[in-house]
């Protein structure tokens, strides 16, 4: 996994919608594993599609893999509890 501190910065400050996501640690174990395509996000929720349907994943005590343009970073949910609008002022 190539890891590039602008990518991981690109991923913090920017928009998840539409990239590939897999959840890589989790405070609930059941979701560890779980991939799709993030397609909302709140200040404290993910939503994926999966193949078996739409899931919400807290981003509290999460860590999630992200393919970003041609790097995959890891990020934790907690550098992102903000919601996306105020994210992006920053």
């Amino acid at each position: 996994m190539r890891r590039r501190e602008g990518a991981v910065n690109a991923v913090i400050r920017g928009g998840w919608i539409g990239k590939e996501a897999e959840v890589v640690s989790a405070s609930n174990p059941s979701i560890i594993g779980l991939k799709g395509i993030v397609v909302d996000e709140t200040k404290n929720l993910l939503v994926l599609d999966t193949p078996s349907g739409e899931k919400k994943v807290m981003k509290h005590l999460s860590r999630f893999r992200i393919k970003y343009d041609d790097d995959i970073v890891e990020v934790s949910g907690d550098d992102l509890l903000v919601s996306p609008e105020e994210r992006v002022k920053k």
